[in-house]
């Protein structure tokens, strides 16, 4: 089957979303991420599941100025915090807007949106190139080497 690029919507195309991501933070050294607390980087059904490789990817992105913001429809905030230290997945805020747009808006603005139920496997491969391309490797101080 034949599919005519031009018809394609610009953020379906391949690898758009990626080169988004990568103008931005070159542009501001900085990005906006929001991520999901339950599915993400909790296990709200008690299945035994694991999100290493998102909190891995979280504090990677802190690590390069990112601005991390959880996002969720828990009730209880304080358990939300108190479970995002004690696992020390970093966040800037919950619930929160990340960044002032100057104008109000009920929806929240994010580069990106790491959500069990919004293509979390494109959006975590996307940050994780991001990774790739800019982290600075460091010594085991925290020192460029």
């Amino acid at each position: 089957m034949y599919i005519n690029m031009n018809n394609v919507d610009e953020y379906l195309e391949t690898g758009k979303s990626l080169r988004r991501l990568v103008d931005e933070y070159t542009k501001y050294g900085s990005l906006c991420i929001g991520f999901d607390f339950d599915g993400t980087v909790y296990d709200y059904h008690q299945t035994g599941a694991k999100y290493n490789q998102v909190i891995d990817l979280l504090q990677d992105l802190k690590e390069m100025n990112c601005k991390l913001i959880c996002w969720t429809a828990q009730n209880d905030l304080e358990f939300v915090e108190k479970f995002l230290k004690e696992n020390n997945i970093p966040f800037d805020g919950i619930n929160t807007d990340g960044i002032n747009l100057g104008w109000e808006s009920r929806k929240p603005f994010f580069s990106a949106l790491l959500d069990d139920r919004a293509g979390l496997k494109q959006v975590y491969e996307d940050l994780r190139m991001l990774v790739t391309l800019f982290k600075i490797p460091t010594d085991k101080f925290g020192n460029p080497k």
